[in-house]
Formats: structure tokens, C-alpha cells, sequence
């Protein structure tokens, strides 16, 4: 692998991780367009953990105040937020963990990936209309349970994690921008596991030139994506990402049977 195809890797990472596009998607399919062989898992795992540093780094306040009072009074309503997120990450962590080498080979079949594209773009598209007003600061337990569970979806590249946990909390109520920073907040547990999980077998030799390159340009752009998504859903709706997700999804089905 080039730098350049890093670090073009990298910042569809930033991109794809937070706008509802699905980045799994885009990492798997730049190889396929570019005739490239897959970068590998621990590959994409090191771009997730640049994305993971700048969620934390952009939600910096809110994470401190949640573990704060997560902490020091966790049977108040205030200090429960941690520990519904902490709950919230497990169906995601569960499969995963049972379906990591299937995610990693099955699931990465253009036609599957195209098909996932479509489908729930258009589910989010349904979303998007029905909304809430809810502005998320009294969020049950359930809902962020319901939405933790839609997460878990995103094993399958195409459907997209912030794409189908935004779509989750639209149908049950919030806001679009509360609906976009639970979406981040709940990346924040499910992405360091899987970046710690992965993390732990690679070696010195791993940390190429295009690994830190890719890690650099997925944290920079990530950083630049997630203020730029939260001004823009004050006033947009979602459906310029639905509109970019069908269209992807006919140009890879065209690629497909023409290639």
C-alpha cells in the first residue's frame, strides 16, 4: 500500500465514520475499484482508533461530565447516562465477537454491500421525515438500548453505524442533532474495544508509513467532519447522504456485472 491510498483511505475512514455513508463500505470498496488487495483488519481498526481519538477529543466536555458523574453518583439520573451507554455498546461488542470473520469475508460481497446502501438509506430516509423533537437530555434506558441494538448492525458493511444509530433514535424521537451525538457518544465504547482487541497483535513492523499516515489523515478529517455534520443537520435534513447512498449503491451494481 502507497501512502497516498493510506492516507485517500484515512480520510474516507473520517468521512464514512460519522456522515451516515457507512465507512466499512468505503474502506472495502476502494480496493475493489483500485484493484488493490484488502489493507487487512488491523489496518482498518488503526483508522477506527483515529476516529475514536477525535470523537473524544470534539465530545471532550460532555465526556467528562458523564464520567464524572457516572462516577461519583451513578444511581442519579445524571450519572446514569454512563453506565445506559456502557449497556447500550454490548449488542455491537456481541457481534462482533461472533461474527468478526464472517464480517471480515461474507458480508464484504459488493452486490450484499450495495444492497445494505440502499436499503437503509432509504430507512433513514423514512427516519429523517417522521424525526422528534426530543433533544436527547432525558433519555431512557431503553431507547439508548434500542439504539444500541440497531448499532449492531453495522457489522455488515453498508448499513453504516452512525447511519443506522441516527436512523434508530429518529424513529424513537430525538431530534436530528440529539439523534447525531448519541450516534458519536455510542461509538466512542464499541470502537475501543474492537481497537484494543486488535491493537494487541500488532507488532513495531506493523507501524509503516501508511499506517501512520492513514491514522493522521483519519483523525484530522474526522475532526473537520464531525463540526461540519453537527452545524449542517441544524438546518439541512439527512437526505443528501440518501441521495449519495442509492447512487453509490447503482454504480456498484453497474461496476459489478460490467467488470
Amino acid at each position: 500500500m502507497t501512502v497516498f491510498d493510506a492516507v485517500l483511505l484515512g480520510l474516507l475512514q473520517a468521512l464514512g465514520e460519522f456522515l451516515p455513508i457507512s465507512s466499512s463500505a468505503h474502506l472495502a470498496l476502494l480496493p475493489y475499484f483500485r484493484g488493490m488487495e484488502y489493507q487487512g483488519i488491523a489496518f482498518d481498526i488503526m483508522l477506527h482508533a483515529a476516529t475514536l481519538l477525535a470523537v473524544l477529543l470534539y465530545f471532550a466536555k460532555d465526556w467528562f461530565i458523564l464520567i464524572k458523574n457516572g462516577l461519583t453518583k451513578p444511581f442519579a439520573p445524571q450519572g446514569r447516562m454512563l453506565w445506559y451507554l456502557a449497556a447500550a455498546t454490548a449488542p455491537a461488542g456481541i457481534a462482533g465477537l461472533f461474527l468478526k470473520d464472517t464480517a471480515e469475508h461474507a458480508f464484504r460481497n459488493p452486490l450484499m454491500m450495495a444492497g445494505c446502501l440502499m436499503a437503509f438509506a432509504g430507512l433513514l430516509w423514512w427516519a429523517d421525515r417522521k424525526g422528534g423533537h426530543n433533544d436527547g437530555q432525558q433519555i431512557t434506558f431503553k431507547t439508548l438500548m434500542l439504539i444500541g441494538c440497531a448499532q449492531a448492525l453495522a457489522i455488515m458493511p453498508g448499513v453504516s453505524r452512525s447511519g443506522i444509530t441516527i436512523t434508530a433514535a429518529l424513529l424513537l424521537g430525538l431530534s436530528r442533532s440529539a439523534s447525531a451525538r448519541i450516534s458519536f457518544l455510542l461509538s466512542a465504547p464499541i470502537i475501543a474495544g474492537a481497537a484494543a482487541v486488535e491493537i494487541g497483535h500488532l507488532s513495531a513492523a506493523d507501524f509503516t508509513a501508511p499506517l501512520i499516515w492513514g491514522f493522521v489523515s483519519a483523525f484530522l478529517g474526522a475532526l473537520v467532519v464531525i463540526g461540519c455534520l453537527m452545524k449542517y443537520i441544524k438546518t439541512h435534513s439527512f437526505n443528501v447522504f440518501v441521495y449519495y447512498r442509492l447512487a453509490l449503491g447503482l454504480v456498484i451494481i453497474g461496476f459489478y456485472f460490467w467488470k
